[in-house]
């Protein structure tokens, strides 16, 4: 894929852009808060910020000096206690003057409260309240999304959460040039509360760009490349995705790994293990290493193999740093090469690191017998055995896999999760028989029951007729010989299924509806199935180290309720293979774990959840009000002594500089606070210790 095409990049030039329109070529300080600080981060390197004509990055929450000699520009996330600190800011006269760029809209409230501020002030929008994750990946770090659509107790809280969402996603398309069309999921089953979540969303989303589309007359920018699709679903669309193990490498080491996901990324190792420069270490999965990008994608075997033949090449390349006669035909025995090689430090972290996830995730499969869940896993996520036919004798084979004292409680929960999907439903008495089978604890009974918040149906009465829901993306499913190493991987997440009818022109309308109809009867979707512009056939090798025309078309994935690493690979191959860039954007990433626990928050009254919004709101920091302290006094320059002899004599001001007030004469020291400064000679006085500082800053040193 071409990597040129990036939100993070998107996102970094959008923050760098409206910093250096304020500044042109004066010098500034940033004020940032808690919140944009770690949207900025999420992009933009420090330096990429000092480099265009700021001295100083400071944040508003925490004690600053006054410059009333400088301008500064606030980036500052739109929140009631953040309001408060620049009004105070203004009133104070902290800065000479002052321009805010909001990283978010500006609800009506904060706009009268900023109005009464006794200082006038240049505030503007950015919007792009997200976090771009990776180059088609973006994430609102937000889990509490999942309970507060999902949670019946949480009804009351959810239009304003959707409010709130609708922004984010206006954000990433306008931070992107795009004014999409919207389609939306709309479930043929609307019997339980959150069916119609998409489509009120969708609405709210239309609503967010329209309105800026009017307040900016020249978004979208102009382009040749088609007008870009927003299709916007929920995790009631494909509640197996989060369940199924999936064995490409990013998702299955998410999976099995105790990967932590913060701001960063990270997976916690020894580096240089064995060896005396052996280090505990947070190491960064990101857009940045190499080895991640190329190999994330691909199925564990084929990125074992990788790794394993990419550090063969280099032994071959570096005869001179290898032993030539060491083993470098398993994972371990190359790990122990790579301590071996100080020379070559940031290569050998990259490859140390990936060959220990690789590692540890192959033990793990082996020891849990992944291989038999999984094939048992994928007959009942696709209704179809090894043969793509009707499974036999299933059930039978699920509670041996139950009795195995080597799967894990979790992977039993997630087998029994799957069959009742698989089954549409079965009676309360056989899901407390599988949990007793399978060694569970009965309350592990509310994650699968609470399905049905979802949409799902995971109990039936005992003699109760269902007439089966037709599937969502109907296939015909034929075995494929050339599939027969992938057998562990038939299933398919429901978003490729919907990416691919998008591309075909067939996505079913009364299942996606648009918000508004094409004023164009539909003629500009051509674009979705040639491809878009001739221009973006160009060969790929004909700009390798050149940014190519942007004329790619761009496809928006928003899913609400969390997003799978599975439906983000998805985005990235289709977008390889349609020649266009597909964005995957959610309120959070899903691991199975995760999956599970918020599943239980379903049933939990909403006092218990500990949502944001329920918690204590932050205040102005106290120092906000606290009086400045008075600026020191300049010191009294004592009275001279009377000449005792003839002519005029100095007074002996050094020596009266050492004197103490409790004792006599002191011996000189060269600092310290028990020692007085000397009195300046007659006729100069002596400037306050403030007046210095204010060089300091006027002196613009960065910090």
């Amino acid at each position: 894929m071409d990597q040129a095409a990036s939100i993070v990049k998107e996102h970094h030039d959008a923050i760098i852009n409206a910093i250096k329109s304020v500044v042109q070529r004066d010098w500034r300080i940033l004020i940032v808060d808690d919140v944009s600080k770690k949207i900025i981060d999420s992009s933009v390197k420090e330096d990429d910020i000092l480099n265009v004509n700021i001295a100083n990055i400071q944040e508003i929450e925490e004690p600053r000096d006054e410059n009333s000699g400088m301008d500064a520009i606030y980036i500052l996330s739109p929140r009631p206690h953040i309001v408060e600190c620049l009004i105070l800011d203004l009133a104070k006269g902290r800065y000479r003057n002052s321009t805010v760029i909001w990283t978010g809209i500006l609800g009506r409230e904060l706009r009268a409260r900023l109005a009464s501020a006794p200082q006038k002030i240049d505030s503007r929008p950015l919007l792009v309240d997200f976090f771009p994750r990776e180059s088609h990946l973006v994430s609102f770090m937000d889990p509490y999304s999942f309970p507060i659509l999902y949670n019946p107790s949480c009804e009351a809280v959810a239009m304003p959460h959707l409010d709130a969402l609708a922004q984010k996603i206006a954000a990433v398309c306008i931070t992107l040039g795009e004014y999409p069309k919207i389609r939306f999921f709309a479930p043929r089953n609307n019997e339980y509360r959150a069916s119609a979540l998409c489509g009120r969303l969708a609405s709210l989303v239309q609503d967010e760009l329209d309105a800026y589309k009017q307040f900016k007359g020249d978004f979208p920018p102009q382009t040749t490349r088609p007008q870009g699709y927003l299709l916007i679903a929920d995790r009631s669309m494909d509640l197996m995705a989060p369940l199924v193990h999936e064995f490409t490498y990013q998702a299955m080491a998410h999976d099995l790994l105790p990967i932590q996901e913060g701001d960063k990324v990270t997976f916690h190792m020894t580096v240089n293990e064995g060896t005396p420069e052996a280090e505990e270490k947070d190491m960064e999965l990101s857009d940045k290493d190499r080895v991640w990008v190329e190999n994330r994608h691909r199925h564990m075997k084929d990125t074992i193999e990788k790794l394993m033949s990419d550090f063969q090449n280099f032994i071959k390349q570096n005869p001179n740093f290898t032993n030539q006669t060491q083993d470098t035909t398993s994972l371990n025995a190359i790990r122990d090469m790579l301590a071996g090689l100080p020379q070559f430090q940031e290569m050998k972290e990259a490859y140390s690191l990936h060959l220990t996830m690789a590692q540890e995730s192959m033990n793990i499969f082996q020891r849990r017998k992944l291989p038999d869940v999984a094939s048992v896993e994928q007959t009942l996520a696709t209704g179809l055995d090894e043969d793509y036919k009707k499974p036999k004798d299933i059930l039978e084979q699920m509670v041996r896999l139950l009795d195995d004292e080597a799967i894990t409680w979790v992977e039993r929960l997630r087998l029994i999760a799957i069959y009742v999907l698989y089954r549409d439903g079965v009676i309360t008495d056989d899901i407390d028989r599988l949990l007793n089978h399978a060694a569970l604890q009965p309350a592990e009974k509310v994650k699968i029951t609470n399905l049905q918040h979802l949409g799902a149906r995971p109990t039936r009465k005992l003699k109760e007729e269902r007439k089966p829901h037709p599937p969502l993306f109907p296939r015909t499913q034929v075995k494929n010989p050339a599939d027969e190493d992938n057998f562990l991987s038939r299933f398919e997440p429901a978003v490729k299924h919907m990416l691919e009818d998008l591309f075909s022109n067939c996505l079913d309308p009364a299942i996606f509806p648009f918000t508004r109809p094409p004023t164009d009867g539909g003629a500009a979707d051509a674009a979705l199935t040639t491809g878009g512009s001739l221009r973006s056939a160009a060969p790929r090798w004909a700009s390798a180290n050149r940014r190519q025309v942007e004329n790619r078309q761009r496809v928006i994935v928003f899913m609400a309720g969390g997003a799978t690493y599975s439906e983000a690979r998805i985005c990235y191959e289709e977008s390889e293979k349609r020649n266009r860039d597909i964005y995957l954007v959610s309120s959070h990433m899903l691991t199975p774990q995760l999956y599970l626990r918020q599943l239980e928050d379903l049933s939990i009254d909403r006092r218990r959840l500990g949502l944001p919004m329920d918690r204590p709101q932050p205040k102005v920091p106290e120092h906000f009000y606290a009086k400045p302290k008075p600026p020191p006094q300049p010191m009294q320059q004592p009275p001279a002594a009377a000449p005792s002899g003839a002519g005029s004599v100095h007074p002996p001001t050094q020596a009266m500089g050492a004197m103490t007030i409790s004792s006599g004469a002191a011996p000189p020291h060269a600092g310290g606070s028990g020692a007085r400064p000397p009195v300046p000679p007659a006729g100069k006085t002596e400037k306050p210790v403030k007046e210095k500082k204010k060089r300091n800053l006027f002196g613009l040193k960065k910090s």
